[in-house]
């Protein structure tokens, strides 16, 4: 091996070995920061979305398929709406992480759970059959400000009047209605709206069958209307204000709910929303709306968190039929404390290392920095012995010689000359095989000095040592 490789590979193992224990320690607290902190998310999340037709659903897929970018899989949990996912929620058992909540659900005080923020209007559309309206109803029984408008293409005749209408859940008594099945969020929702317009529940068949059967029974007439809390991005909802015979309830009083309701919004469908070219609806139609919320465990990883409201902006943040651009995802109207993700997000939006590194390198850079920080504060005073360690490390590899070499000089004149030569030739070679760095080749030549130095007194005191007469010996002659 060449002697500059030699010497430099040498050189870097004496770093190595000085600083050691110094990088020992830094990655023994860095593996403690990375243990407290977590800052890799666990690479499965389970959904608790709704039934297959309807939003939560359709949303839920979304959600999964730009979760999966980042190499996230999440897992939909079908469930019979937001009351089921609550419960779900609260069992430490079910396996559910995040769900979607409808707004009016109990909030219990104390659970272990945090809102991502509201993510979409969830409009309570009341479907109902047109015959079962002018069976029940009649063109004089219509709601108030609508019972007596007259059709325009009969006024001139003044001749029939204008259909009946539904405008009012107070007009519901004596309807076959469903309120969804057990588990979805609109039965409980319908209870509070139903007394608020003291309707008695005796006075209204109530059913309680899931979406798809209640559509069936409308269809062939054995209701008369459905209740579906949902997005219009639901297919059944699609379906039913373009099928003809079913018409949609238009709240007059949609703003005087959200006055009396916190969680509800007063909303409109524009005319044509549906179908512009067929006209569908062919009025504008005001709705009420709850706020759907994501709702998730305070144990979900705090990544995942950022993760579930980056998608929710992209899922939600698009113009729809109730919302401008940009108006969700937000943290308003939540019923649950905001978790400190979201409120980040809120804030000041994704983090800005995103931008730039994949997410998996930037949410460890992320989470870790402070922790990083930390760390280099307490190696930092530390760091300031390692180059007198160093040091004195190389200048013990000569240093260490010195001992001997003085008790070589020490024993001259009480042990034979011939023998400390020799001692001394086997120090010198020994010296001749230690390799130290050009910056402390000083030290190493001085010794071989010393060494020579050392030499030359013992070679001086064999020739001066005295006879058994106590004569000195006489010196050899010059050559």
């Amino acid at each position: 091996m060449p002697a500059m490789l030699r010497n430099t590979l040498l050189s870097l193992r004496d770093v190595a070995v000085t600083a050691g224990p110094f990088l020992l320690l830094g990655l023994l607290l860095l593996a403690l920061a990375y243990w407290i902190l977590e800052p890799t998310p666990p690479r499965r999340v389970t959904l608790a979305t709704g039934v297959e037709q309807g939003a939560y659903a359709e949303f839920g897929r979304r959600y999964a398929a730009l979760l999966k970018e980042h190499g996230i899989t999440v897992e939909l949990r079908t469930t019979q709406g937001a009351a089921e996912n609550m419960a779900l929620l609260q069992d430490p058992d079910s396996g559910v992480d995040i769900g979607f909540a409808q707004g009016g659900g109990t909030a219990t005080t104390g659970d272990d759970l945090v809102s991502l923020g509201s993510m979409f209007y969830e409009p309570v559309w009341l479907f109902y059959r047109q015959d079962s309206v002018r069976r029940l109803l009649g063109p004089r029984t219509a709601a108030p400000g609508s019972a007596a408008r007259l059709d325009p293409g009969h006024r001139a005749a003044g001749a029939l009047p204008a259909a009946p209408r539904l405008t009012s859940l107070a007009q519901l008594a004596g309807w076959r209605l469903n309120v969804g099945a057990p588990g979805s969020g609109v039965p409980p929702l319908m209870e509070r709206l139903l007394e608020a317009n003291r309707v008695k529940p005796e006075s209204v068949t109530l059913s309680r069958l899931p979406l798809t059967p209640a559509v069936v029974d409308l269809l062939d007439g054995r209701l008369d209307a459905i209740v579906i809390a949902s997005a219009p991005e639901s297919q059944m909802v699609q379906m039913l204000l373009r099928t003809p015979g079913i018409a949609l309830a238009n709240l007059v009083q949609s703003e005087a709910y959200a006055r009396r309701f916190p969680f509800m919004s007063h909303v409109v469908l524009p005319r044509g929303v549906a179908d512009l070219a067929a006209d569908i609806p062919p009025r504008d139609i005001h709705l009420i709306a709850p706020t759907a919320t994501l709702v998730a465990r305070k144990s979900l990883h705090p990544a995942l968190m950022q993760l579930f409201v980056q998608a929710a902006q992209q899922v939600h943040g698009q113009a729809g039929w109730f919302q401008r651009r940009g108006e969700f995802p937000n943290p308003v109207n939540t019923e649950r404390p905001i978790a400190a993700e979201a409120q980040r997000f809120y804030k000041d939006g994704p983090p800005w290392l995103q931008r730039y590194l994949p997410f998996w390198l930037a949410n460890l850079f992320d989470r870790m920095w402070i922790a990083l920080l930390a760390i280099i504060a307490v190696l930092l005073p530390l760091s300031r012995i390692v180059p007198p360690l160093y040091e004195f490390r190389i200048r013990s590899r000569v240093f260490r010689w010195y001992a001997q070499l003085r008790a070589v000089e020490e024993a001259s004149g009480e042990r034979p000359a011939d023998e400390l030569l020799r001692e001394l030739e086997d120090i010198e070679a020994r010296v001749g095989r230690v390799h130290i760095p050009l910056a402390y080749a000083d030290e190493l030549y001085a010794l071989r000095s010393h060494i020579q130095l050392v030499r030359r007194r013992l070679q001086e005191g064999r020739h001066a040592m005295p006879t058994s007469t106590g004569e000195p010996l006489p010196r050899p002659a010059a050559p």
